[in-house]
């Protein structure tokens, strides 16, 4: 096969970046391990900033999102039981976000790269790169049907998640990783129960965090800080609703029990390698940063990293030289720091830290929660970073 950029990876950041590509007249092929149907029904992120929202509409695949998506402007924060709204549209000129889950982006981009005839690969096997460093670098697979296949190409998007082959493509002796592991983790539960409240609230309670969120008007998703090596078994419906009820509980307000129809316990971390490219071959989305869920910021990242990327790369078979293509990793982990200190930031200040200074931590915890409340730019601040910086 000949194409001028391979994709590794059909989640919304290949899928995205294939089709801004195909905008610009510039071909490419996709990989996926995991089947279609997988890819499109796994529950993942749901919090879609203001700039990716402009992004999947200026790429024309927004028609159901602007349908069915909810725009909110305003998110709530709760201590104890007393809760404080963050307007964020007020705060931030009018931008918000909106509740829209990532399957449905991908589902929305899928389509749209049938429709245009894309060619993606799904239930693909031994994915290797080579070359990467050269002109001509080489993705070898094996293709659902048993067959081998090889792509000759002129770049590389390693879009392929935090397990996948891009990262580890790149030399251990050139890139450096930076990590740091949660000592907690989130049981997520989609109920069949209309939303409690129609906009998002982030709890932190003596007993741990918690986080009423929704995917629709019949759908609520919800979190809890947990153990991450908790059996799921240890967390009946029955426990789950009790916790929840006891963490998001204020006066007067209730929360909606229904069927739980998913549920799963996920580790929180954050990482990021550095640099996001090598030769040839750049690192977008979950290949090159995980951040922990609470700031609402992975997928949106990963949105960030493709719309760059894409644009270096119309630069480049435009005639205008490689200098986008050049400083890609630079510009990006500009805004990858800023919202790794955000995710890090409001999971600090909304989860329960045991150990030795379980007291100070909360105390912290108190006094930011207080400034939130009493002080404009701290909401602000909130407030800009939540709905997604404009320019980083």
């Amino acid at each position: 096969m000949r194409t001028q950029v391979a994709i590794v990876g059909a989640g919304p950041a290949g899928m995205l970046l294939s089709h801004l590509l195909h905008l610009q007249g510039i071909e490419s092929i996709v990989l996926e391990r995991r089947s279609r149907e997988y890819v499109q029904q796994r529950v993942r992120a749901g919090v879609l900033e203001q700039g990716t929202v402009d992004v999947l509409r200026e790429a024309g695949v927004a028609e159901r999102l602007d349908r069915q998506g909810h725009p909110h402007y305003g998110v709530n924060v709760q201590f104890d039981g007393e809760r404080l709204r963050i307007p964020l549209a007020e705060l931030t000129d009018g931008r918000s976000i909106t509740v829209y889950g990532q399957q449905e982006v991908v589902k929305d981009l899928a389509d749209r790269r049938d429709r245009d005839g894309g060619e993606v690969h799904y239930e693909v096997s031994d994915v290797s790169i080579e070359g990467p460093d050269t002109e001509r670098p080489l993705v070898r697979f094996t293709a659902g049907d048993g067959t081998s296949h090889e792509i000759h190409c002129d770049f590389v998007a390693g879009c392929d998640g935090f397990h996948g082959v891009s990262r580890s493509t790149i030399p251990e002796s050139v890139r450096t990783n930076y990590e740091r592991v949660y000592p907690f983790g989130w049981l997520g539960i989609l109920a069949e129960v209309p939303p409690s409240s129609e906009e998002l609230i982030y709890a932190n309670h003596a007993n741990g965090f918690a986080l009423q969120s929704l995917r629709s008007p019949e759908l609520s998703r919800m979190y809890l800080q947990c153990d991450p090596q908790d059996p799921i078994e240890r967390w009946p419906d029955e426990r789950i609703w009790a916790e929840l009820q006891t963490r998001l509980g204020t006066p007067g307000w209730e929360l909606r029990e229904g069927p739980v129809i998913d549920k799963s316990i996920t580790a929180l971390r954050s990482f990021v390698t550095e640099p996001m490219s090598y030769g040839r071959l750049f690192l977008a989305g979950d290949s090159a940063h995980i951040v922990p869920p609470t700031g609402a910021k992975g997928l949106n990242l990963a949105v960030a990293d493709v719309a760059r990327l894409a644009e270096a790369m119309t630069d480049f078979y435009s005639g205008n030289g490689t200098s986008g293509l050049d400083t890609y990793s630079e510009d990006c982990l500009r805004r990858v720091w800023r919202v790794q200190h955000f995710s890090w930031w409001m999971t600090s200040m909304t989860h329960r830290f045991d150990g030795p200074d379980a007291a100070f931590d909360r105390r912290l915890q108190r006094s930011q929660f207080d400034y939130l409340r009493t002080s404009t730019a701290a909401a602000t601040t909130l407030a800009e970073n939540y709905v997604g910086m404009a320019e980083v």
